[in-house]
């Protein structure tokens, strides 16, 4: 499994589960549209800072948003 691909895919479902458009996520996260896009089709791996951006979106910490993407790819294995 290749962790960089998988992180690209949460983060898109976790954000279209949210109900955020990819315009407002970014204007949420203050990143790039091109960038987040990028990110979420697996062009361009995610950041530290671009992670801490997205966690912050949904009041979390990094590792907290990582943690749960953990378990998604554990329930998803």
């Amino acid at each position: 499994m290749d962790y960089i691909d998988e992180l690209a895919k949460y983060t898109k479902k976790r954000r279209i589960e949210a109900n955020y458009s990819l315009n407002k996520f970014c204007f949420d996260a203050e990143i790039e549209p091109a960038s987040l896009s990028r990110y979420e089709t697996g062009q361009r791996k995610i950041s530290f800072e671009a992670l801490i951006k997205i966690a912050k979106v949904y009041n979390q910490t990094p590792s907290e948003f990582l943690k749960d993407f953990e378990e998604y790819v554990k329930a998803n294995s």
